[in-house]
């Protein structure tokens, strides 16, 4: 599941990325369009995180346990929070908002964070 979510993740990055530079790039300001950017950019590297963890963890490297098990979805939550708050500051939503998107970037470090010692514990 964990495979599924992280290239689903993935295509939608992809599509939003797309989205921003042929379809807003006339309807935003170089801010709005730098946030939306960031958010298709964070949203691939969370899918793909994802992804890799999924595999990791279905081709058996990664050691049995709660981090390995977390890791792709505090990477699939936090790119989603992440992005999703920036796409939508970018599109006008109010700037508070704002305060939510280190919310994001923090269950996305803490993924990778797990993911690294799902990793360590393997190899030792």
């Amino acid at each position: 599941m964990a495979m599924t979510l992280g290239a689903l993740l993935a295509a939608i990055a992809v599509t939003a990325g797309a989205f921003g530079a042929h379809g807003l790039a006339e309807r935003l300001d170089a801010r709005a369009l730098e946030l939306w950017e960031t958010g298709a950019r964070y949203l691939l590297y969370g899918g793909l995180g994802a992804f890799v963890a999924g595999l990791a963890r279905r081709a058996g490297v990664l050691a049995e346990g709660s981090a390995g098990n977390a890791a792709p979805w505090l990477l699939a939550a936090g790119a989603g929070l992440f992005a999703m708050t920036l796409f939508a500051m970018a599109l006008g939503a109010p700037g508070w908002l704002g305060a939510i998107t280190p919310i994001g970037g923090a269950a996305m470090i803490a993924g990778f964070l797990a993911l690294a010692w799902a990793a360590w514990q393997a190899s030792a």
